[in-house]
């Protein structure tokens, strides 16, 4: 999923310049679990997955990782991310710790043998209990940064939810999404296209939906991938904030 949200931006047909300057982020990259060849950590709303090509945009978990951080003495320099969670997304994220463990961990996320669950609070209330959204997702450099549903030009995308919760004063649903493909901003736009988009989201909204949260209301909650070495079954978990 792209790292890119919240964007002013001007295209052309030959280049997008992105002039998006992604505001200090004081939250920590939290370290759920350690050992030689992996970290699980938690990643803050706000903070980019990978730096960006604007010098302005420097900080991010790959280079709070590399480098250390503010209150933090450790550092990994040789750390990399085999997957990305979006600018205002929090949640888990696995890191590999050396060339090897990385080369292993890409190869699982390319073969999709990796599992995702994610929490998010939507506007109004879903009509049913459980489903799923079958919207293809086709990316438009006129609509730069955002992608759009198109079933002629776009890619296969898959989500399936299940309400968890719903809420009064106002009318939300808290869910939880498990997407079986990795498009750009997936759930946030099959969110919309439900009807129901999710709270904080500054490119797929309704009226009032943004102007609900201060944050993106969506988080990665569960992982489940093997470990490069053992081979044993991880299931990474983060606790939902909201």
């Amino acid at each position: 999923m792209s790292d890119l949200t919240g964007h002013s931006a001007r295209s052309t047909k030959s280049s997008i310049v992105d002039a998006f300057v992604a505001p200090a982020c004081d939250d920590l990259v939290e370290i759920l679990y350690q050992d030689d060849d992996i970290l699980l950590i938690n990643k803050p709303s706000g903070l980019l997955s990978l730096s960006g090509k604007n010098p302005l945009n420097r900080d991010s978990v790959h280079h709070r990782l590399v480098n250390g951080q503010k209150g933090v003495t450790a550092a990994f320099s040789e750390a990399k991310l085999p997957h990305r969670l979006d600018f205002g997304t929090s949640g888990i994220m696995v890191v590999g710790l050396n060339a090897a463990s990385s080369q292993h961990l890409n190869r699982q996320f390319q073969a999709r043998t990796v599992k995702k669950r994610y929490r998010a609070i939507l506007c109004g209330w879903l009509a049913d209990e459980r489903g799923r959204v079958s919207a293809a997702i086709a990316k438009d450099a006129d609509l730069f940064p955002r992608v759009k549903i198109c079933n002629v030009t776009g890619k296969a995308a898959i989500t399936e939810y299940t309400v968890l919760r719903r809420l009064e004063s106002p009318r939300r649903s808290l869910v939880e999404f498990t997407p079986l493909t990795g498009r750009t901003h997936q759930l946030r736009i099959h969110s919309q296209t439900m009807g129901h988009p999710i709270l904080g989201c500054d490119l797929y909204k309704n009226d009032y939906s943004e102007k609900m949260s201060a944050r993106l209301q969506l988080h990665a909650s569960d992982l489940y991938f093997k470990h490069p070495t053992s081979g044993e079954i991880i299931h990474g978990q983060c606790i939902c904030p909201f």
